[in-house]
């Protein structure tokens, strides 16, 4: 390369379905990349105008009118610098998902993306139809390829660039989180990098949407496949790119949390955002005492702050002193709203008018679930009063299995550890407690339990966590059989209980609310099975 460049990597956090505000973002980064740091270029996420993943605001023809006109409106306020801006682009009867390349107003060329993930949490083949062509502009007299996203993970259009002459490969993204992602990302890239020789430019969104959260952390990567610098995760800003005759300037490499950091600061920007982009004026729980609600509360706080935050424990004849005690100290720690309403008033006038439809029966687990639906309604009554956002508490171990009660514990708004195995809350717990310790001893050594009846423990209707969890990573992320399952060392009768316990309870999943997506296959979009369905799952027929 003769020339030197020098681009900035916008990694943004941008909202789904607001154009306009999106694009005031834009110009903004653009203008201050220009002025302030003097660059050339500045590269926006994938589908930056309209947010990723903008679903079936696509089939809307207003939507895509909104968009054409917020292009025209960013192109006139971006000068002296040249964008590569993400959008959907209708051409015909065909929708694709383009980035433009602008100079001084004027698109200079637009690239059609070639892969179109449709897997996991993607469904791009819904909408979009896939471009086939290279795409290379010349900046300062350097060719440069543009991909996006998935164009970069397999063979044939960076190669394809690299074939019409592109001497450095632009990449922009939506690439949300799982544990492991990035890892993953810049083996996929350095693929790339190494098969053609070329260096690569990797720029990622960042923030919470719904279910996923785009951690950011994006990258450039020199010829030889070595990542010179790297973004922060889970951070907005712009971060310039040197560019010399010899390739991309070595400069900083932010710190890849351990696992423990990564999970808990996805947990934080996505209950962030999805507060704050839905305009609640806050968040409500249920504070047990029990280490999922421990976890949940701080979280919250670290995500909106104690002031916004409300925390209630609902006690029963059945609640142990310790509980009491330890969710009035954890709310104290982190300075939250915190209030005690007593059910068994409640409990007992719901007992009172099931008694002749109960007196055919003898007690069971009815009366335990009425119990979890008093604190649901009040926790509703709280949010509806309040602006407030209902949190739910309920971990991926129990949602797994059902261990969780429709309208009672389940109700709620947004769950926060809905994807977080119960043995993974142990060590965010303890991750929580080393920045500052807010989740009392006991609560993290003493055996979980619902509080449902008396002397309740979990165990007493599950595996334990760790054969548990075991289990369901091998079933629901990995897609072992229930032979190969048990082939890995796993006891047959507990296999077969915990896969047929699985399906049996897809009914209440479907029901639950929407919740932050950390492993490689979550409960939602990740998650598709039906309800009815005749297939033997735990090979018992």
């Amino acid at each position: 390369m003769k020339q030197s460049l020098r681009i900035v990597m916008a990694q943004l956090n941008l909202v789904v379905g607001d154009i306009a505000g999106n694009v005031n973002q834009m110009i903004t980064a653009a203008i201050r990349a220009r002025d302030e740091f003097h660059a050339h270029l500045i590269l926006f996420p994938e589908l930056s105008l309209t947010g990723y993943p903008p679903e079936d605001l696509l089939l809307r023809p207003d939507f895509i009118d909104q968009v054409r006109g917020e292009l025209m409106r960013m192109r006139r306020g971006i000068s002296g610098i040249d964008a590569l801006i993400g959008y959907p682009c209708a051409s015909g009867k065909e929708l694709y998902n383009a980035a433009s390349y602008v100079r001084d107003g004027e698109v200079i060329a637009t690239y059609y993306k070639q892969l179109l993930p449709n897997y996991g949490v993607f469904d791009e083949k819904r909408y979009f139809s896939a471009g086939h062509a290279p795409c290379v502009v010349e900046l300062r007299g350097i060719p440069l390829g543009i991909t996006i996203c998935e164009d970069a993970w397999a063979v044939g259009p960076v190669e394809q660039a690299v074939r019409a002459g592109a001497k450095l490969i632009l990449n922009v993204n939506a690439s949300p989180f799982h544990i492991g992602k990035h890892q993953e990302r810049e083996q996929a890239i350095a693929q790339r990098v190494n098969a053609t020789n070329t260096p690569l430019i990797y720029t990622n969104l960042v923030g919470g949407q719904d279910e996923l959260v785009f951690d950011g952390g994006s990258f450039v990567m020199n010829s030889g496949g070595e990542v010179t610098q790297r973004a922060p995760l889970f951070e907005s800003g712009l971060f310039v790119v040197e560019i010399n005759a010899s390739g991309p300037v070595a400069t900083s490499l932010a710190v890849q949390p351990a696992l423990e950091g990564g999970v808990y600061r996805a947990l934080v920007l996505g209950v962030r955002d999805y507060v704050n982009k839905n305009g609640f004026k806050g968040a409500v729980l249920g504070l047990s005492g029990g280490i999922d609600s421990a976890l949940t509360l701080a979280i919250a706080v670290d995500a909106i702050g104690a002031g916004a935050v409300q925390a209630v424990m609902m006690p029963s004849r059945y609640t142990a002193a310790m509980s009491r005690e330890d969710a009035c100290t954890e709310a104290i720690a982190l300075g939250v709203n915190y209030s005690e309403i007593p059910i068994d008033g409640l409990f007992d006038g719901f007992l009172s008018a099931l008694k002749n439809e109960f007196a055919a029966y003898g007690p069971n687990i009815a009366e335990e679930n009425v119990q979890a639906r008093v604190r649901g309604v009040l926790l509703m009554g709280i949010s509806n009063k309040t602006g407030k956002i209902v949190l739910t508490t309920g971990n991926k171990s129990e949602m797994a299995v059902g261990y969780a009660t429709l309208y009672g514990d389940m109700a709620g708004g947004f769950a926060v550890i809905k994807d977080v195995p119960k043995t993974l809350i142990y060590r965010l717990a303890h991750y929580r407690n080393q920045l500052s310790t807010v989740i009392p001893g006991r609560v993290l050594t003493r055996a979980p339990s619902a509080e449902l009846a008396h002397n309740q423990k979990d165990t007493d209707s599950l595996p334990s966590y760790d054969i548990l969890d075991a289990i369901l990573e091998l079933y629901i992320e990995r897609q072992y059989s229930v032979e190969a399952i048990i082939q890995a060392g796993f006891h047959a009768t507990i296999v077969k209980r915990v896969v047929s316990l699985i399906h049996r309870n897809e009914h209440k999943r479907r029901q639950a609310p929407p919740g932050v997506r950390i492993t490689s296959r979550a409960f939602g979009r990740d998650w598709r099975y039906p309800i009815a369905s005749g297939f033997d799952y735990a090979g018992s027929r």
